[in-house]
C-alpha cells in the first residue's frame, strides 16, 4: 500500500525522468554528427576494400572548400557561424562521386553545393539537394573534366552489407527509411521492365544499384530533409518519379541517369509543394482573422496563429 501510495506522489509531483543513456543520445534525432561519423565510415570501408577515392588529396580539397564557403555565406547571409556538419557531407560526397584528372573540379563542385543552398531557394526553401545540383552542373558544363564514381564492390557481399546497415542507421533516424525503400522497390520493378525493352538480362539491370555510388545516392541524395516533400505519401511518390525519370534516361542511354533524375523531379515536386502551401496559407490565414473578429465584434483583436 504505502508503496503504491509513493508511486501515485511521485507521478502528482512529476518525478523526473531518467537521463537517456550515452548510446540512446548517441543515435538521437539531436545528434547532429552522426551522419558526418557514418559517412566517413562508408568512405573507409569502400577505400579499403577497393580503393574507392580518385585520391586522398582530392576529397580534403572538395571537404575544405564546402566548409570554406559554408562559414563565409553564413556569415554573409545570416551573421551566424553555421554547424558545419552538413558541409561536411557535401564535400565528402563530392569527393568520393566526382572523378576527375584535376584539381579544380572538386573545389568547384563543392562550392556550386554549398552555394546553391543560399541562392537557390523560393520561399525560404530549397528546391535542390546541393550535391545532386552541383554534381549535375558539372557533368553538364564540363563533361571532358568530369565523370562519376562508376566502381564496383565486385563479388564481395559484405561491404556493401556494412553500408547498408550504417546508411539504414541514418534514414531511420531521420524517419525517411520508406523514402529509401520505395525507390529501391521501384528501381528493381522498373529494372525487369527495362530488361523486357531492351532485352538485357535483369541480372544487368539492376546491377547498378548495388554499386557504391548508389549506396551515397538512396541514402544521403533522395532522403534529405531538407529538399524532400513534407507528406510521408508525397515522399514515397516523387521516390518513385525518380525511379521512373531514371528508367526513361537510362533507356535514352544516359549514363548519369540517377543523378539526372532527382534534378528533374525532386524540384518539380518540391515547387509544386510550395505553389499549394503559399496559395493555402493566405485563404487560412484570412478565414481565421475573420472567425476572430465575428467571434470576438472588435476590429484590434489579433488573429490565431495558423
Amino acid at each position: 500500500m504505502s508503496a503504491a501510495v509513493g508511486t501515485s506522489s511521485d507521478r502528482m509531483v512529476g518525478r523526473q525522468p531518467r537521463p537517456e543513456s550515452i548510446l540512446h543520445r548517441f543515435f538521437s534525432v539531436q545528434n547532429r554528427y552522426l551522419p558526418p561519423i557514418i559517412i566517413t565510415l562508408i568512405l573507409l570501408v569502400g577505400q579499403v576494400s577497393f580503393g574507392l577515392l580518385e585520391s586522398l588529396s582530392r576529397t580534403l580539397l572538395a571537404i575544405a572548400t564546402a566548409v570554406a564557403f559554408e562559414t563565409a555565406l553564413s556569415l554573409l547571409f545570416t551573421r551566424k557561424l553555421p554547424h558545419l556538419a552538413s558541409a561536411y557531407i557535401s564535400g565528402i560526397s563530392v569527393g568520393i562521386l566526382i572523378r576527375s584528372p584535376e584539381l579544380w573540379p572538386y573545389a568547384v563542385c563543392s562550392a556550386i553545393a554549398i552555394t546553391s543552398k543560399y541562392v537557390i531557394r523560393w520561399k525560404g526553401r530549397h528546391l535542390w539537394n546541393p550535391s545532386n545540383f552541383a554534381i549535375s552542373a558539372m557533368l553538364l558544363l564540363a563533361p571532358e573534366y568530369v565523370a562519376t564514381l562508376s566502381v564496383q564492390w565486385g563479388n564481395t557481399v559484405w561491404p556493401m552489407l556494412i553500408v547498408w546497415v550504417l546508411g539504414a542507421l541514418i534514414v531511420i533516424r531521420v524517419k525517411r527509411f520508406h523514402i529509401t525503400a520505395t525507390y529501391v522497390l521501384s528501381f528493381i520493378a522498373l529494372s525487369f521492365g527495362r530488361s523486357l525493352i531492351t532485352g538485357h538480362p535483369f541480372l544487368a539491370e539492376v546491377a547498378p544499384i548495388t554499386g557504391p555510388m548508389y549506396q551515397l545516392f538512396i541514402f544521403f541524395m533522395i532522403t534529405d530533409p531538407k529538399t524532400t516533400v513534407k507528406p510521408r505519401w508525397a515522399q514515397c511518390l516523387v521516390a518513385f518519379l525518380v525511379a521512373v525519370v531514371e528508367m526513361a534516361l537510362r533507356l535514352g542511354e544516359s549514363i548519369h541517369a540517377p543523378y539526372g533524375a532527382l534534378a528533374i523531379a525532386g524540384p518539380i515536386a518540391n515547387v509544386i509543394e510550395i505553389g499549394l502551401t503559399s496559395r493555402r496559407k493566405p485563404s487560412l490565414l484570412s478565414g481565421s482573422v475573420s472567425g476572430t473578429l465575428v467571434s470576438s465584434g472588435a476590429t484590434s483583436e489579433k488573429p490565431v496563429a495558423v
